[in-house]
């Protein structure tokens, strides 16, 4: 019987669903909801649920960024509109955020809006060309406990971002949010023909224009559009000293808009139980960016919040309500305006409140769960809450907990590495030592200590049956380890390693700097 080689893919390039049927797959394209009604309905008032939580969360990152709050909600539809098209993940949601909005606020601060739209095209320059150079693979890097820290960090951060809503606020906001939430508790209980946040949001709206109750609207978040936005270019020099001002501004949102986009990506994998296109994703999410810059948007990258309504809230799975969204976002704010601006925001605020609820990965921090997980495996998961909570940034808490991770990871299996001498050496002035465990730059320093290059005799031999070369910092330990006994008179022999750290041995060994 002969041995057929099958070819392993990245899952980052792997559109098909986690099943592997292309009846999964199908089952939730953009043609299957059209022949269907019932999908279709759910993906048209998913993508209207979305528009509605939409409109003040643009018009918050708007001032955030320290721009008008048309340029947030022109960016909310080009990035969604665009994304749905481009994107590699479907039902995800693109608009403008406020991770990127902190990091393009000085640019807008300092050197007006026509800068920040160029800083804007550039990043989705980057990000396309980061796409396209295959950036989503670095995803496998990102262990599971990262990834649990930063839902539960994000879970967090939406209920915080809810707070200034709910404090120092007339008295009926409080009973508002309460009745909302029960809503969207009690409603899907009994039926899911209409998404329960729609419901609430138009009854609530209801009940506070019927009873003529004073409370904070969407329309107090500031002016809603009252045009379509037009393409345009950004007034600005197209010199070397645009591109200084722009280049670090523009790296730094590529990268953050990436890294929100992907991991938001791989959560909706996972609610959803199906693969999608990273790498796609990625660059898609460039494009969306470019084309949001020509028309005057502060960009963006996927929204979690959003995309939970929309995927887990409504449970919506195309594209349909990703482009709808994009739509009826614009269509509310240009042509509805003035019903949009009579919303509560405390219907909004109770949306916004379950979403967090649903997205906090309750199982991780139970306390049967906190008792079972290896401690690194929690420092993790809290050094990524921690730092993300801090800073209001998700990329900064996703990169310190994958560097937590790599430390103790590699103080782990650093541990595992042991030098036995042993006893069964020749008579005949021979000393045997059985080196066992991965060595590596955390495992290998201390390698050097483990020798008698006094008391050994003239022929040492160092048996690296069970152990593995990793890297050049093992091979300069072993050159060392031959330098000292070296001084002394006495030859080292190495024996018993594998193919591929005698590779690495040979093609290092004497090229490190002897004794160092």
């Amino acid at each position: 019987m002969t041995n057929t080689p099958v070819r392993i893919s990245d899952p980052a390039e792997t559109p098909r669903p986690a099943t592997g049927a292309p009846e999964a797959d199908e089952a939730n394209s953009v043609r299957a909801a059209l022949r269907s009604p019932r999908r279709l309905k759910t993906e048209v008032l998913a993508g209207l649920v979305v528009a509605l939580a939409l409109i003040p969360e643009a018009i918050a990152f708007s001032i955030i960024a320290g721009v008008d709050p048309r340029i947030g909600l022109f960016a909310s539809f080009t990035m969604a509109v665009a994304i749905s098209f481009l994107g590699g993940r479907p039902a995800m949601i693109s608009a403008a955020t406020g991770a990127i909005a902190l990091v393009i606020a000085p640019v807008a601060r300092e050197y007006g809006v026509d800068y920040l739209i160029a800083t804007v095209i550039l990043g989705g320059v980057i990000q396309v060309v980061l796409g396209v150079l295959g950036i989503a693979k670095l995803m496998r890097f990102i262990p599971r406990s990262v990834m649990v820290g930063f839902v539960n960090a994000l879970a967090i951060l939406i209920f915080l971002s809810q707070l200034p809503h709910l404090i120092d606020v007339p008295w009926a906001v409080y009973p508002l949010v309460a009745v909302g939430i029960a809503i969207m508790v009690l409603l899907p209980r009994w039926t899911n023909v209409v998404p329960a946040p729609l419901v609430a949001i138009v009854l609530l709206t209801a009940a506070t224009v019927l009873a003529a109750i004073n409370v904070p609207t969407v329309g107090d978040e500031g002016e809603l559009p009252e045009s379509l936005p037009a393409l345009l270019f950004p007034d600005v020099p197209l010199n070397l000293e645009t591109l200084r001002i722009i280049a670090p501004f523009a790296l730094a949102m590529a990268l953050v808009g990436i890294l929100e986009s992907l991991l938001t990506a791989k959560l909706v994998d996972d609610v959803t139980d199906t693969h999608s296109n990273k790498t796609r994703e990625a660059w898609g999410q460039g494009a969306a960016n470019i084309i949001t810059g020509f028309f005057g948007g502060m960009g963006g990258c996927a929204m979690i919040g959003q995309t939970m309504i929309n995927v887990k809230a409504s449970g919506a799975r195309t594209r349909i309500s990703t482009f709808l969204a994009g739509v009826f976002l614009l269509v509310l704010v240009v042509g509805l305006g003035d019903i949009v601006a009579i919303i509560p925001m405390a219907a909004l605020v109770a949306v916004m409140v379950m979403v967090s609820v649903g997205t906090l990965d309750w199982h991780s921090i139970h306390p049967q769960t906190l008792r079972r997980m290896p401690k690194s495996e929690t420092a993790v998961m809290l050094a990524t809450v921690a730092v993300t909570v801090a800073t209001h940034n998700l990329a900064y808490g996703v990169i310190v907990g994958v560097v937590v991770a790599m430390v103790l990871f590699a103080r782990r299996v650093a541990h595992f590495t042991s030098v036995t001498r042993l006893d069964a050496s020749d008579d005949d002035g021979q000393r045997v030592y059985a080196v066992r465990g991965e060595l590596f730059f955390a495992s290998s320093n201390d390698l050097v200590y483990q020798f008698d290059y006094a008391g050994d005799p003239d022929d040492v031999v160092i048996d690296m049956t069970n152990a593995h070369v990793w890297d050049a910092s093992t091979v300069a330990t072993l050159d060392a380890i031959r330098h000292k006994y070296a001084t002394k008179g006495k030859t080292v022999t190495i024996v018993g390693m594998n193919p591929d750290s005698t590779e690495r041995h040979d093609r290092l060994a004497g090229n490190l700097g002897a004794g160092h």
